[in-house]
């Protein structure tokens, strides 16, 4: 894919028609060419990009190739991301499990890397974060006990973001500016040379963007998912985005299992409950699962 005169790199930002492109040699601020248009190809952020140099001096270039995209976002609109990085508070405010199960089971349903983090944990003076760590890392994620203020598990942070182009998910008043200022104070600093091009006054759309935290190592800077609505989920698909269920799930004598009314003694999953599946993770799913039904029913 690489000529004479040609760099590879990602798209950091795309606003007005005009795209930056973060490569080995700097930001280039790119137009793309018109078969793009043609094809119905518009470009995104977290493209992986190959660019023509038309003026090194000013940083200006052609936007020509885009390579296959693992994956598209629709809320943020992102392009190949890796990872999901979902962050609540243990307290201030109060952990809440069932819009945790929604972050994550959005993050499964786009077939994104999960790691779940526990803000605040300083503030926990009952070291209610225990438990909820408990939970998750028996479903099978990745969690991450952390103090932004203390600067407590920064590290163990910044190692699972290291290579990755992750979204930050989780509500608001959790820390994720604080957590993403921890990881990285010169963040905003990585930006400023798109900023400057930018303030030039014809850019006015704000769209998603990435921060380079790191070489390799990206941040969404979005407001992340944007909706925890479950109307694109499918009931019958809803037990695959419950990682625990899935090696219990052959284990089902009934066909078409929905595990909810169904007799424990002959269905997989209500026969691990409170052994290898958590029970208030397994409420949640019924709790998604009854709202999904109910949804369907009305939109008949």
């Amino acid at each position: 894919m690489k000529g004479e005169n040609m760099l590879n790199g990602t798209i950091v930002k795309g606003i007005g028609g005009f795209y930056y492109i973060s490569t080995s040699e700097g930001v280039y601020e790119c137009r793309a060419r018109g078969k793009f248009r043609k094809q119905g190809i518009k470009p995104s952020v977290g493209d992986h990009v190959g660019i023509s140099v038309i003026d090194e001096k000013n940083k200006k270039g052609s936007l020509d190739v885009i390579e296959l995209r693992k994956n598209c976002l629709i809320r943020p609109r992102a392009a190949n991301i890796d990872q999901a990085l979902i962050v609540f508070a243990a307290v201030r405010p109060d952990f809440n499990p069932d819009i945790m199960d929604r972050f994550i089971v959005l993050a499964e349903q786009q077939k994104l890397e999960i790691t779940v983090c526990i803000n605040k944990i300083d503030l926990d003076t009952e070291n209610r974060h225990e438990e909820i760590c408990r939970i998750y890392e028996q479903a099978g994620f990745r969690v991450i006990p952390v103090s932004a203020e203390r600067g407590i598990g920064i590290d163990e942070i910044k190692d699972a973001l290291k290579g990755k182009i992750s979204v930050l998910a989780g509500p608001s008043g959790v820390g994720k500016s604080s957590i993403l200022n921890a990881v990285n104070p010169d963040a905003n600093a990585k930006v400023g040379e798109i900023s400057k091009k930018i303030e030039r006054g014809r850019h006015t759309t704000r769209q998603s963007e990435l921060i380079e935290l790191d070489d390799n190592t990206f941040i969404v800077d979005s407001p992340g998912f944007t909706s925890l609505d479950m109307s694109g989920i499918e009931p019958e698909e809803l037990e695959n985005l419950f990682r625990e269920f899935k090696p219990y799930l052959a284990d089902c004598r009934y066909t078409g299992c929905k595990h909810i009314n169904e007799d424990s003694r002959y269905c997989g999953i209500k026969s691990q409950l409170g052994v290898n599946i958590s029970e208030s993770r397994y409420q949640r799913y019924k709790d998604i699962y009854n709202e999904i039904v109910e949804e369907r029913k009305r939109m008949k």
